[in-house]
């Protein structure tokens, strides 16, 4: 069997089983997860696989983030902060 996640983005997910983890087929899980730990590699890999609608609706929704990487993220999709989940006070 074939690994589905390459090499070079295992280091982001160590909690899964790198050889049969389709990281498209969870797109909320592996977006977040690349847009809060993600480096300069991961991220392009994540700009060229997903839609930036896609990317957009995670960082809407997706309560996970830091208040750091959400911030940093708004402001790269021109996204308003009271529209960012992770932002929001319980």
């Amino acid at each position: 069997m074939r690994a589905m996640l390459a090499p070079f983005l295992r280091p982001f997910f160590w909690d899964v089983d790198a050889g049969t983890f389709d990281p498209t087929a969870y797109p909320e899980y592996t977006i977040g997860r690349l847009l809060e730990r993600g480096d300069l590699e991961a991220v392009a890999w994540l700009r060229s696989t997903f839609s930036e609608g896609e990317i957009r609706r995670v960082l809407v929704t997706d309560r996970r983030l830091s208040r750091k990487s959400a911030s940093f993220w708004a402001l790269v999709y021109g996204v308003p902060a009271d529209r960012i989940a992770a932002l929001k006070h319980p």
